[in-house]
C-alpha cells in the first residue's frame, strides 16, 4: 500500500509526493507540524499543511534569503533572522567570519526542536556559539529593537496566520528601525504566479520607507510554481551589487546574485507600480 502526501497550493493545484514514513505529527501551540520522509525530495517539514523546506531543494531557498544580503552589504557583523526556525538561513549567514552575533527569533520553539532532531544537515548552525535563538513572536521582537543590525532577513510562512503581520507596512517601519544606518534586509515574497498583489503590495510598502527595493527570482521546485520570489530593500547599498566575498554554496554564486535580479516582463510590472 502507498501512502501519499499532497500540499494543496492552491485551490485549483496541487503536489504530491510519496512518503516512506511521517517521523513526527503534532499539534504545537501555533500549528500543525509534521517531518515526513519522502522519496523524492528526502525528508520534509509541513507547518498547517504547507511545504516549508525539503532536504533535496532547501539550499535554493536558505541560500538565496541569506547570500545576497550578506554580499551585499561591505561587513555584516550583527544580523537577525525572523521565522526560519529550521535553522537553514542561519547556517548560511554563519558561513561569513565577519558576523558577531546571529540571532534567530522563531514564535515556535517545536519548530527548532523538530528541525534539530530531524533535519540535521539544515539545522546545523544552530551549535556555532554567535547564533542566539529567541523563542518569541518576531513582530514584538522588532517593536523593540533600534538600529542594532546590519542585516535583516525574513523568513517567514506564507501570509496565513500569525505570519500575516510579517507583510504589512507596520512590520517593515519596524525592520528600517531595527537596522543600522547602512542597514539592509530581505523577505521572501512568494511565487509570481500565485500572489501577484501580496508581491505588489510588499514593494510598495518598502519603497515608501527604504530609499532602494529590488526584487530577485530563484527556482525552488517544492514551492509553488516553482519559482519564487525575494525583495530586498536598503538604507543604501545596492542589493543587486555583489562584492564577491568567497563562499562554499550549492545554488547560490555571483553570477546568480547578479542575473536574479533579472526579471521577465510580467515580474517587473509588479515592482514598476507607483507607491
Amino acid at each position: 500500500m502507498e501512502l501519499w502526501y499532497t500540499e494543496k497550493q492552491t485551490p485549483y493545484l496541487g503536489i504530491t509526493c510519496l512518503i516512506q514514513e511521517t517521523l513526527c505529527h503534532f499539534k504545537t501551540p501555533y500549528q500543525d507540524l509534521a517531518v515526513l520522509d519522502t522519496r523524492q525530495f528526502g525528508r520534509m517539514l509541513v507547518l498547517d499543511g504547507m511545504v516549508m523546506t525539503t532536504e533535496k531543494d532547501e539550499f535554493v531557498y536558505h541560500e538565496m534569503l541569506a547570500h545576497v544580503a550578506m554580499q551585499a552589504h561591505p561587513c555584516p557583523q550583527h544580523v537577525l533572522v525572523i521565522g526560519g526556525g529550521d535553522g537553514g538561513v542561519i547556517r548560511e549567514v554563519i558561513k561569513y567570519d565577519t558576523v558577531e552575533t546571529a540571532t534567530l527569533v522563531e514564535i515556535d520553539a517545536a519548530v527548532v526542536e523538530a528541525a534539530k532532531k530531524y533535519l540535521p544537515t539544515i539545522a546545523s548552525g544552530f551549535s556555532d556559539p554567535r547564533v542566539k535563538v529567541v523563542i518569541e513572536d518576531g513582530i514584538k521582537y522588532l517593536q523593540q529593537a533600534r538600529g542594532q543590525y546590519d542585516v535583516i532577513l525574513i523568513d517567514s510562512t506564507e501570509p496565513v496566520g500569525p505570519a500575516v503581520g510579517l507583510f504589512s507596512a507596520e512590520f517593515y517601519h519596524s525592520v528600517y528601525r531595527a537596522l543600522k544606518k547602512d542597514g539592509l534586509m530581505v523577505a521572501q515574497t512568494e511565487s509570481p504566479f500565485f500572489n501577484r498583489d501580496l508581491i505588489a503590495g510588499v514593494n510598495r510598502h518598502l519603497q515608501r520607507i527604504f530609499p532602494l527595493t529590488k526584487l530577485y527570482l530563484a527556482s525552488i521546485p517544492t514551492y509553488p510554481s516553482g519559482l519564487w520570489s525575494f525583495t530586498a530593500a536598503s538604507k543604501c547599498y545596492d542589493p543587486q551589487a555583489c562584492r564577491e566575498k568567497p563562499v562554499e554554496t550549492k545554488y547560490y554564486n555571483f553570477s546568480v546574485h547578479h542575473s536574479s535580479f533579472s526579471l521577465p516582463n510580467f515580474v517587473r510590472e509588479l515592482v514598476e507600480q507607483k507607491p
